[in-house]
């Protein structure tokens, strides 16, 4: 089976993907994922491409020659707006509303309308995750489930897709939690299931980000494929030398130790998965916003030179801002670009080299 992990990274993660996607289609790939997993920001890619799966029009070769229309230009004008500055502000102006219900309203509006869980595809699968907040646990929304390994799974799940990605998304802690109500008698026993007695938590979740638990999304496909793709718009860590430590910075510092936690959590995952491509235990392809294109192995396997070089401008892409809120055409293009620059290079150095080689970038502008 054949796996893609679409990581977390708000907006700058949206439209990574969507530059990942264009490549996975014109390679015929897309069409040939069994599983898909996301994150945060990968979530509203992976959710769109979900509710839309059956509007893609593949041909023999299994590309979607419609897949601009149907997926990447509703996401880009999406992407176009800034959400998450009046989401927070209303919920100071208006605290009867928390803000995740407000970020649910938005998704609602403006992307998924009333659509449910059960109106994601029955194959592909889809798995959107989220954190539980109560028992630190990974929180699964899929069209056959609702599950979290501590309690048990619903079956045939009403949520809204809406909330749901909102759920994944929730990044702590303006936007976090999002309440999830549920029926305490729609609970089976899967799994360890050690907490499925407990009434409270079957009848109300809160859940946070995905990320906070595995901005990667690998943990089903791990367990599931043995062939992995991963697309990876994490923040890539660095030094921070402007900590402060007044109160107008708290904010900040909460940011950056979530950001220290997750790191952690990510680079431990990443190890895993490139020790298991190493060993041949599983194939696939790994490639993320800050790895270093050159590092490919391109003209040694005879493939000619990536799409482009490692410079300050792709350097700068890996720095963009993870917010909720408006990237410029400009901004969408670099990110889009880089996204399928790095899927190229990726794919066909380290997953199959039999991949056809690239036109060229699929926006105008360039990385240099």
């Amino acid at each position: 089976m054949l796996g893609l992990a679409l990581s977390g990274g708000g907006f700058r993660a949206t439209l990574f993907h969507l530059g990942s996607l264009i490549r996975l289609n014109e390679a015929g790939l897309l069409s040939k994922v069994d599983e898909f997993t996301s994150v945060s920001g990968g979530s509203i890619t992976s959710a769109w491409l979900a509710v839309n799966w059956e509007e893609l029009q593949f041909d023999a070769a299994g590309v979607a020659g419609n897949l601009d229309e149907v997926i990447i230009q509703p996401l880009r004008e999406f992407c176009g707006r800034t959400i998450d500055v009046g989401i927070i502000l209303g919920g100071i102006i208006n605290p009867v509303m928390h803000p995740s219900q407000k970020l649910i309203n938005n998704y609602r509006k403006h992307l998924f309308g009333d659509k449910t869980l059960q109106d994601l595809p029955a194959s592909p699968r889809f798995t959107i995750y989220a954190t539980s907040l109560q028992t630190g646990a990974s929180v699964r929304f899929t069209r056959e489930y609702l599950g979290e390994y501590h309690l048990g799974k619903i079956k045939n799940p009403q949520n809204l897709i809406a909330q749901a990605v909102a759920a994944s998304s929730a990044f702590p802690p303006p936007l976090c939690p999002v309440k999830v109500e549920c029926d305490p008698g729609a609970w089976v026993k899967s799994g360890i299931s050690d907490l499925h007695d407990d009434e409270y938590l079957k009848k109300i979740m809160w859940l946070g980000d995905g990320g906070i638990y595995d901005n990667l999304g690998l943990e089903r496909l791990s367990q599931r494929c043995d062939r992995i793709l991963v697309s990876d718009a994490g923040a890539p860590f660095g030094v921070d030398r402007k900590m402060k430590a007044t109160r107008f910075s708290q904010l900040a510092r909460t940011k950056r130790t979530l950001d220290i936690m997750s790191e952690q959590v990510r680079a431990l995952r990443t190890r895993q998965l490139i020790r298991q491509f190493i060993k041949g235990e599983k194939s696939g392809a790994y490639w993320g916003i800050g790895t270093r294109i050159g590092e490919y192995p391109m003209t040694e396997k005879g493939l000619g030179n990536s799409l482009v070089i490692d410079n300050d401008t792709t350097r700068e892409i890996a720095g963009m801002r993870t917010r909720l809120n408006k990237f410029d055409d400009t901004e969408q293009a670099k990110l889009i670009n880089w996204g399928y620059a790095l899927a190229d290079a990726a794919l066909r150095s380290r997953y199959d080299s039999a991949i056809a080689a690239s036109g060229g970038l699929p926006l105008p502008g360039n990385l240099a």
